[in-house]
């Protein structure tokens, strides 16, 4: 948009300053109305009652619409144009995170299992009144978009990031523990997107098998490595649908499941020879540090190193790609923080009213940071490429990218 000059009217900044319970979101409604006006004027190429040749279009009054925010709803004069529609990001940039809180929270109290918390977050969120009827058609609206997010074709991804979470809602009278199942991948030109969302009551081989047949089946392929916790049934069910690939077992979960056999006044020393070992630039370098770690440590930390041993391999798979990219693919970390995001919404919540209610606040949210995302390249691939290139079986000639053998 062009640059536009934004004017606040001295009655306006006074209620503001003065502390007026209105003066934010009157604020905020004044400023949004000039941007519309402002990226109008772009758009016609010309301002109101301007006469010159670069206008596009003619002018056809307004339309009001309601928009409704943190600080309370706002009433927006839409430009109309004669000839054309008036376009705007502002609608379509409104959170849809936003809105699945909120309509959480509604929810709720309409269907009377609010507490004192949350009627209030609710009255201030809203600032308005709703019936059930408005709670569900707008809960309609909103399912839609979650879902044409969730259910987009998909291309090649070689490389998968997966987690779960779980959430507490309401089911038959109950609160029982829902689990989010959420997959990302990294596709071949390495930007990130967010693969899908299912609920499900746990993360059993079965689901997930259905979680990852379910995504293929909208055209994931191409997987060459798979990244994630040591959980038995999204192992066995990562082995079995994306065979031939390598698993990666989280460095960082694997050392908390190391240090947890571990007494206190071991921990900091083991920790330390941990770190030793996953900074190794080979495998070979980081077995011969564990193996000193292990023959220094048996004694004093026998379950610990038995831990050790046993998932090393798994561990150090990362080491088989090229430098460049261990650091981000050591670790569901990436995963971590995007659950982080959708915990600090979920604890406003703390029970959902069902697991439609759950599933719509995640799906809202993760497809939000889906689209931010977008554009941002989070991987170079061309060493990839060329290290697949080096390694695919002759056999395989003409396919970009496929699995590869553990």
């Amino acid at each position: 948009m062009a640059e536009y000059e934004l004017k606040v009217s001295e009655a306006l900044l006074s209620n503001l300053l003065g502390g007026g319970k209105e003066g934010l979101g009157e604020l905020v409604e004044s400023v949004l109305n000039q941007v519309l006006e402002a990226q109008a004027e772009e758009q016609l190429g010309a301002g109101r009652y301007e006469r010159c040749e670069a206008r596009t279009g003619y002018r056809n009054g307004y339309r009001t619409r309601q928009l409704y925010s943190r600080v309370g709803p706002l009433t927006l004069r839409v430009p109309q144009f004669r000839d054309g529609s008036f376009s705007t990001e502002i609608f379509q940039r409104y959170q849809r995170s936003e809105q699945a809180l909120v309509l959480a929270l509604m929810e709720m109290v309409v269907n009377g299992v609010s507490t004192r918390k949350v009627s209030k977050i609710t009255e201030e969120l809203c600032r308005t009144s709703f019936s059930k009827s408005t709670v569900s058609r707008l809960c309609a609206a909103l399912d839609a978009r979650v879902r044409a997010f969730n259910e987009r074709p998909l291309g090649s991804f070689p490389f998968l990031l997966i987690d779960a979470l779980y959430v507490k809602a309401r089911e038959d009278e109950r609160i029982v523990s829902k689990a989010g199942l959420l997959v990302s991948g990294i596709d071949a030109e390495g930007y990130r997107e967010v693969l899908g969302l299912r609920m499900g009551d746990r993360e059993s081989e079965g689901f997930w098998r259905d979680m990852f047949d379910w995504l293929k089946g909208r055209g994931l392929h191409g997987v060459a490595f798979v990244v994630s916790d040591e959980h038995k049934g999204l192992v066995g069910a990562v082995r079995r649908c994306f065979q031939g690939a390598v698993w990666q077992r989280c460095q960082v979960h694997f050392g908390r499941n190391v240090l947890s056999h571990t007494p206190s006044r071991h921990k900091d020393a083991l920790a330390e020879g941990l770190k030793r070992i996953f900074r190794s630039e080979t495998a070979a370098e980081a077995r011969e540090k564990a193996h000193a770690l292990m023959e220094e440590m048996a004694q004093k930390v026998p379950r610990a190193m038995t831990c050790l041993e046993e998932g090393l391999e798994d561990a150090l798979a990362v080491l088989s790609l090229p430098e460049k990219y261990r650091r981000r693919l050591k670790s569901t970390n990436m995963q971590e923080r995007l659950i982080q995001e959708i915990r600090r919404r979920e604890r406003v919540i703390r029970i959902f009213l069902n697991e439609e209610s759950a599933h719509r606040l995640i799906g809202a949210l993760v497809a939000e940071i889906h689209e931010e995302w977008q554009g941002r390249r989070y991987l170079d691939m061309s060493d990839f490429h060329e290290w697949w290139e080096a390694r695919r079986p002759a056999n395989q000639e003409g396919e970009k990218v496929v699995s590869i053998d553990h």
